[in-house]
């Protein structure tokens, strides 16, 4: 039963076979999913692996375009797959040109053949010959099929692009020809997002994505971001990122500034993009200009961003009046703000009224030269209450605060500004110790001298003298602790960084390290709980000396008022001829002389247990400190015990103060 078959008629096959049509003895076998010659066809072995190898170009064929077909009437596949499917096209046609050519060949030889008896010149061995090359050519493009299985956008240009890295020049330059075709697309989106930001992607093929439903207000932080899958490979992280920033950065100038008008360079740079190019061309781009590209107009976009904010929005203005409002930073108007507010304060929470506290702080503005500050400043400070809980005072409640709206809201944002607002409470609770423990040391300066006719007392004062000394060296080193070494350095720090910006993310990074620098320094963070507590304990300390020292004083006082007045009732009635005093009124005045001497041992203790614990709650808070990771929270710790009198009665101290001298005389 086999059957005789001659080479003219594999031929004939052979070629149906090239287009992916069974042929009369070379079928598709589906079992084995490649074309086979029947199996009652008797052929040489030689012959039947020639043939086998050339019906592959058919198999290869119909990879190729079962893919384009499915592909290319799916929309959603995207303009980046519609260009590989063109692409895959194109390739096709040039193949289909070759078999033309073989069939009209065919066609001429079975004319000729019939006039003239001529042997065929189309052999299956000259097919082979013939077909080496489109071979190649098919084989990539089925290779690039199943890798490209899948995938879309810019994910779909990266799989082509990886296939470039090929050391077969000729199966490179063919790769290269169709990635310059699939990255048109991408470049076109590309484009117009760097000179437009225009983001025209309806299929979410482009690696930046765009969140519709966020407000102008989240628009840097929140409404674009990069699809990670969709970064094509001949893009690197960097690139994408600047790219990122650069159509964000116009958005932000549109929406947000209200500023359309592009800088003149970028219009440059725009219109050598725009000219029309060819596949090779374009994958020249992705090699060199395309680099250049994205960094001329990162360059210029940024740079023209940074100047509208700076100029037209005072961007670096309102952060230098940040440091000098929130954070304390210009000292005669603070002083003169507390002076004014002290009677405010001093009532309960819940008796104040924001308007009065208003009305203040703008005669402290122009009373100082805070008057001089930009109007466009000034009407954004304000005062702020915060929320009051049972027992607050003014002091307890009391913030100011500075209203940010517009593009600096981008970086002054609400967590921003919270942050600030903790800072400001911190420092201000720190700068009203300083002046609670003036107003203590006025008192004693004044009332030293009056009091010197009340030798009693003289213990006393003492004892409340050593420990407000105790406390103004506290708050003395803890305030050049926070006005040096946190404020200044990490100002200095924040302004050298801001002022070498490129883009405004690097001012929002910057001014965000900045804030978390001094959130953790001030003692303000989630690690440092426990000694914010000690701390305020320590304050604590310094209101409870206050009261105090000011009940003492006013009894002192009394007293004395009380002794003057009795001696110069006596002289009185001296002068007058009588007796200076009767037994019964000197009786009167020795007791209640008595009644006041016997308070005093009161006063000794009330003073004593004060310090003891005020002296206890430094102690731990220098624990604490020693044990810190971080070094100028441990310096601190040095300066505040500075001559080693608490290390001499705290034994932990000893070792954790004893180590860290010795390491630090090893370095």
């Amino acid at each position: 039963g086999s059957v005789e078959i001659t080479e003219a008629n594999l031929v004939r096959d052979v070629l149906y076979v090239f287009q992916g049509i069974d042929g009369k003895n070379i079928k598709m076998c589906n079992s084995e999913n490649c074309y086979k010659v029947e199996g009652k066809v008797s052929l040489s072995k030689s012959l039947r692996d020639t043939t086998s190898r050339l019906a592959e170009l058919g198999w290869l064929h119909n990879k190729i375009r079962k893919y384009t077909d499915q592909r290319s009437l799916d929309r959603a596949f995207g303009l980046v797959g519609q260009s590989f499917c063109a692409a895959l096209h194109q390739e096709l046609k040039e193949y289909y040109r070759l078999l033309s050519v073989l069939h009209s060949q065919l066609q001429l030889e079975d004319d000729q053949g019939v006039n003239l008896g001529l042997e065929s010149s189309l052999t299956l061995r000259r097919l082979l010959v013939w077909t080496y090359d489109p071979k190649i050519r098919l084989k990539t493009l089925a290779a690039l099929v199943d890798h490209c299985q899948g995938r879309k956008g810019g994910e779909l240009a990266s799989a082509v692009h990886a296939y470039t890295k090929t050391g077969d020049p000729y199966m490179r330059s063919l790769v290269q020809h169709i990635l310059g075709l699939v990255s048109h697309p991408v470049l076109n989106f590309l484009y117009r997002w760097i000179y437009d930001g225009e983001l025209e992607d309806t299929y979410h093929e482009f690696f930046v994505a765009s969140d519709p439903t966020v407000k102008t207000d989240r628009l840097w932080h929140d409404k674009y971001t990069l699809r990670k899958s969709m970064i094509p490979s001949f893009i690197t992280t960097e690139q994408s990122k600047k790219v990122l920033l650069i159509g964000k950065s116009i958005n932000f100038l549109h929406q947000v500034c209200h500023d359309q008008t592009p800088s003149t360079k970028m219009i440059a740079v725009a219109k050598s993009a725009e000219s029309s190019k060819d596949a090779a061309d374009l994958f020249t781009d992705l090699e060199n200009a395309f680099q250049e590209k994205i960094d001329a107009a990162y360059f210029e976009t940024s740079k023209y961003l940074l100047d509208v904010l700076n100029k037209k929005y005072n961007l670096l203005e309102h952060m230098q009046a940040m440091r000098r409002y929130l954070l304390l930073g210009q000292g005669d108007f603070i002083r003169h703000l507390m002076d004014l507010l002290k009677p405010e304060l001093a009532r309960p929470a819940t008796t104040l009224y924001q308007h009065n506290l208003t009305g203040i702080l703008e005669t402290a503005v122009r009373a100082t030269n805070a008057q001089f500050d930009n109007p466009e400043i000034l009407k954004r400070l304000d005062v702020r209450l915060l929320e009051v809980s049972p027992g607050d005072t003014g002091w307890d409640v009391f913030s100011l605060d500075y209203h940010v709206d517009g593009p600096i809201a981008t970086v002054f944002t609400r967590e921003c500004m919270s942050h600030y607002l903790r800072v400001f409470n911190f420092l201000w609770r720190a700068k009203r110790m300083e002046y609670i423990l003036t107003d203590i040391w006025k008192g004693h300066m004044c009332n030293a001298k009056l009091l010197k006719s009340i030798p009693e007392l003289s213990g006393v004062l003492h004892q409340c003298h050593v420990l407000a000394s105790e406390m103004v060296h506290f708050i003395h080193q803890m305030q050049y602790y926070i006005t040096f070494e946190v404020l200044e350095c990490s100002w200095d720090e924040l302004w050298n960084k801001v002022q070498q910006a490129q883009d405004l993310d690097h001012i929002i990074a910057a001014h965000e390290v900045f804030l978390d620098t001094i959130i953790a320094r001030c003692l303000l963070d989630s690690d440092s709980r426990v000694l914010l507590n000690q701390l305020r304990a320590v304050f604590d300390q310094i209101i409870e000396l206050q009261n105090a020292q000011d009940a003492m004083y006013r009894a002192a006082l009394e007293e004395l008022q009380l002794r003057l007045q009795f001696e110069e009732r006596k002289k009185q009635r001296e002068l007058e001829g009588k007796w200076g005093v009767t037994a019964s009124e000197d009786e009167e005045e020795n007791k209640r002389m008595k009644e006041f001497q016997d308070s005093i041992p009161k006063m000794c203790s009330q003073l004593r247990i004060l310090t003891h614990f005020y002296q206890g709650i430094v102690q731990q808070f220098l624990v604490l400190l020693t044990t810190s990771s971080d070094e100028s929270l441990r310096f601190l710790s040095f300066r505040l015990d500075f001559n080693e009198h608490y290390k001499a009665r705290e034994p932990r101290l000893r070792v954790s103060l004893g180590t860290r001298s010795r390491r630090s005389s090893h370095m």
